[in-house]
């Protein structure tokens, strides 16, 4: 793929900016840093209105720990257009990063409102209201969450967790056991169980 698309560097801009944006994500997932760089900025400078290559641009930056400037490119991402749902869920991370849960609350429901079955977006609504202290709301989601997901241990724990925090011991065994029927290894869950199997 690589050596693909490093045929096209040669092309017009357009095409120039739409094989570098890949090369970008290829070395991005490879987790070569700099080459992703290199090539996220080859595809921003080759088309400044390419919201891939600008989302790519803030993955790199935001990679390298500068999410206030990753949130600019993600931004601008956004503005060039507005459903570049790569780059408002990455907003959203940033904001959340950075602390501003507000502003990365209203990232994930605007992307809720485009994805509505989006098992990450439902998962980060679920952590960003476990982090503003609202568990009522954190379990509505991740009810919703495992509607989309019934099998994922990770999600059925947190759930019991939750539960065990509002003093729901019924509800929270009831997650612990799914959880544990999924995924019997996970060493938190045993001791929750055993320690109430004890009480």
């Amino acid at each position: 793929a690589l050596e693909t698309l490093k045929m096209f560097e040669k092309k017009d801009s357009r095409v120039k900016s739409a094989a570098a944006t890949n090369l970008s994500f290829l070395y991005y997932l490879g987790n070569e840093l700099e080459q992703a760089t290199n090539y996220a900025d080859l595809a921003v400078n080759s088309d400044r209105y390419n919201p891939a290559a600008l989302t790519n641009k803030g993955n790199t930056v935001f990679a390298n720990g500068d999410c206030e400037k990753a949130a600019e490119f993600y931004k601008e991402a956004l503005r060039n257009d507005s459903l570049c749902t790569e780059a408002l869920y990455n907003l959203g991370l940033a904001y959340k990063k950075l602390n501003r849960i507000d502003e990365a609350l209203d990232c994930f429901l605007k992307l809720h409102a485009i994805l509505p079955n989006s098992a990450q977006v439902l998962y980060q609504l679920a952590s960003i209201y476990q982090i503003m202290e609202d568990p009522n709301q954190a379990i509505e989601w991740l009810l919703q969450l495992i509607s989309v997901v019934p099998t994922d241990p990770h999600v059925l724990s947190k759930l019991g967790n939750l539960y065990d925090i509002e003093g729901d011991k019924s509800q929270a065994f009831h997650y612990y056991c799914e959880s544990y029927r999924y995924f019997p290894s996970n060493i938190e869950v045993i001791e929750w169980l055993g320690a109430y199997y004890i009480d």
